[in-house]
């Protein structure tokens, strides 16, 4: 057996669940750690070892950990390697320069794992991320304005269904309670000049 088809047996049996929570952003992800855990006893068991180094590399004029995992097959001596690249940060609030290059290592580390063993994470973040919730805020909602837009539209639903469409649609929603508390002003003030 080819060390690709050993490799494709790990990749089918691999289950690396997200075990780790982002406080910042409320969803589950997994961590290098995670993975080594569940893929160590499944290369084991198809006859291969696997070694992670990291180097530092330049590109352009920034610094990246370089991830190099590579597996290895114990009967063959076959061996595959894939890489993954993490960026330090100029300064990280909070953190050290070696944590910062431990975490960097470890995120690096992570995606190469993730390449070598199929695991799609297009949904998942590392831990430090806040998917911008420095920068912007929840839209407001306002009940008193949905509960008056409902209403307006109960009593003149023929006029009024195509101009509430055209509303949500230039404002991206998909329905009234999706509407920030100015949009539901806004839309609520232009159905009382259609129906006045």
């Amino acid at each position: 057996m080819s060390i690709y088809e050993k490799l494709s047996n790990v990749q089918q049996k691999l289950k690396a669940p997200k075990n780790q929570m982002n406080k910042f952003g409320g969803y589950k992800y997994r961590s290098c750690e995670d993975i080594l855990q569940a893929v160590k006893p499944l290369l084991a068991s198809e006859g291969l070892t696997m070694t992670i180094t990291d180097e530092l590399t330049m590109i352009g004029d920034r610094y990246y950990i370089k991830a190099t995992v590579t597996v290895i097959d114990t009967e063959e001596g076959d061996t595959h390697e894939v890489y993954g690249y993490a960026r330090e940060e100029e300064n990280k609030k909070g953190m050290d320069s070696m944590q910062l290059t431990g975490a960097t290592s470890s995120y690096a580390r992570k995606y190469a794992l993730n390449g070598m063993f199929a695991i799609d994470d297009t949904k998942d973040s590392d831990a430090t991320n806040q998917h911008g919730k420095d920068k912007e805020k929840p839209k407001k909602k306002s009940t008193n304005h949905i509960n008056a837009i409902k209403k307006t539209y109960e009593n003149n639903k023929e006029k009024l269904a195509p101009v509430i469409k055209k509303f949500l649609n230039d404002n991206k929603c998909d329905k009234i309670s999706d509407l920030s508390k100015k949009q539901s002003s806004d839309l609520l003030e232009k159905l009382n000049e259609e129906v006045s």
